[in-house]
């Protein structure tokens, strides 16, 4: 079983039909088959073979779907990693998973990983110039020799994917999704959201993010469908696309449809052509539920996932099924139980951890055996969110908090540890706590309470900040900090942290 193959066989029958718009350039599924067979044979020359992994640090663009294509064609595992990553994170990742190639958009990467303590074999690509390196001289030399007919040579549980996610100790940890993971959930969202291949979907979300790859790109290429990628997401562009294009599918994160919100009233878009709007990856706000419903006429559908899942579950198809702050029921074949701490099964409408069973689930998380056993209650996934079924109403599911303390801002997910501990390694910092607060825009917002060794400039919170933006991407860093004589502590010494949350005014 390997994904790659698993689309072609499928597309074989329309290989005329576009299958990949980005910006002003088309390719149809026969352009993007020949691509992906060029992108294999320069990464085969490269020595990239079976197992290894390929890391991709690249913007929404047409070489981040054909290299991710060609790659899982080899039998390779790609790493896509977040844009915004600073190089303190890129190292990391690299050193970490073991990475053989690197691709990067542009030259400015090339100094900042060179030296790493066990990269040193590492292979740069710049998508963009025309140095010896680039993408474009490379593919050209590629050509030159015979072609490399991939032989997918993985079986259903390899590894197709590895995603990085924060630690609640600040080491972020590769998840390892396999080709299994990748086809059934793709398959059952076909299914569930009455995916066809007269579909146009428009995906302004990131590639490098498991929602924009895993969600948006495979479940096109999987239902034969048309998808329209823009590099970065632009209120008015985006209403335009969907008029223009006459698109029937659009994917967001919430703070995206705020951002919609905003602009909507000055552009009456044309929805006609429109079937679903579909959000995922933060809470979904009754507020914006209820005010997008008022502007546009749709009720968004609202799913809930995670890196190590893809989908569990999903409001129904339809329109008059779906209910705000529910994220609906689990997709087919996919188990889901509500738990107390100690593991038993609670009273349905009582709340307790959600845990997840199916062939969605991830392999586990890459060299950490011991984090993947305390993940998992027997067969099932721990994913450490907090909600209840009502069974009044077929057991549907309901999200209320999240016993672990990740922060989901814009989409991402931040865990405070991790920033913390950047923090705490500016020279002025005594300590730190950072924590979540609910924001209309990012549905929340990362904040932080520092102790300060002395006395600092009435401006030092810019410094903070900028000094947390040199070592983390934008998302990660404080949107906000207050300075504290000392952090609020229980009788037991641990940090109060819903008393800081308490202090930040709402957004």
């Amino acid at each position: 079983m390997n994904l790659t193959k698993f689309f072609f066989e499928k597309t074989t029958l329309v290989p005329d039909k576009p299958a990949l718009v980005f910006e002003e350039a088309t390719y149809t599924y026969s352009d993007v088959a020949e691509a992906v067979k060029q992108y294999a044979n320069l990464l085969a020359r490269l020595g990239v073979k079976k197992g290894d992994r390929v890391a991709l640090q690249l913007p929404n663009c047409a070489e981040f779907v054909f290299l991710h294509l060609a790659n899982l064609s080899l039998g390779a595992i790609t790493l896509p990693l977040n844009t915004g990553y600073r190089p303190e994170e890129i190292n990391y990742f690299l050193d970490d998973s073991g990475s053989s190639i690197f691709v990067a958009d542009d030259e400015k990467f090339i100094p900042d990983i060179s030296g790493q303590k066990s990269n040193g074999k590492v292979q740069t690509i710049i998508r963009k110039g025309n140095s010896a390196n680039s993408l474009q001289a490379l593919l050209k030399e590629s050509q030159k020799s015979g072609d490399t007919v991939p032989d997918y040579p993985t079986q259903a549980d390899d590894v197709a994917l590895l995603c990085y996610t924060s630690g609640t100790t600040g080491k972020p940890k590769g998840a390892m999704i396999t080709h299994r993971n990748l086809i059934t959930n793709a398959v059952a969202l076909q299914k569930v959201w009455k995916w066809t291949e007269n579909d146009i979907l428009l995906n302004v979300l990131p590639m490098f993010h498991i929602h924009g790859l895993c969600v948006a790109l495979h479940g096109a290429l999987n239902a034969g469908s048309t998808i329209i990628i823009h590099e970065k997401f632009e209120p008015k562009k985006c209403i335009e696309t969907i008029g223009k294009q006459k698109c029937t599918m659009f994917m967001a994160v919430p703070t995206i449809y705020y951002r919609l919100m905003e602009v909507w009233p000055e552009l009456n878009p044309d929805l006609s052509s429109m079937r679903v709007f579909i959000s995922g990856s933060a809470p979904l706000s009754e507020e914006l539920f209820e005010r997008f419903y008022s502007a546009t006429g749709f009720r968004i559908l609202e799913r809930y996932g995670m890196t190590e899942t893809q989908i569990i579950a999903s409001n129904p198809y339809e329109e008059e099924r779906r209910k705000s702050k529910s994220v609906g029921y689990a997709l087919p074949g996919i188990q889901i139980r509500i738990a107390s701490a100690s593991g038993v099964d609670v009273k349905p409408g009582e709340i307790g951890e959600v845990l997840v069973k199916g062939e969605n689930v991830f392999k586990g998380y890459w060299q950490m055996p011991k984090k993947t056993r305390d993940s998992f209650l027997g067969e099932w996934f721990r994913t450490g969110d907090l909600g209840y079924q009502d069974e009044k109403d077929e057991m549907r599911l309901y999200l209320v908090g999240r016993s672990k303390e990740l922060i989901i801002s814009g989409g991402y997910n931040v865990y405070p540890k991790e920033v913390e501990d950047v923090i705490n390694q500016h020279s002025a910092v005594e300590e730190s706590a950072v924590v979540g607060i609910s924001d209309r825009e990012y549905g929340e917002k990362v904040v932080a309470a520092v102790v300060l060794k002395e006395k600092q400039p009435a401006a030092f919170e810019d410094t903070l900040i900028k000094f947390c933006k040199g070592k983390l991407a934008s998302y990660k860093c404080p949107k906000k900090i207050v300075f504290l004589d000392k952090l609020p502590r229980n009788a037991l010494g641990k940090i109060q942290k819903h008393l800081i949350i308490e202090g930040f005014p709402k957004g």
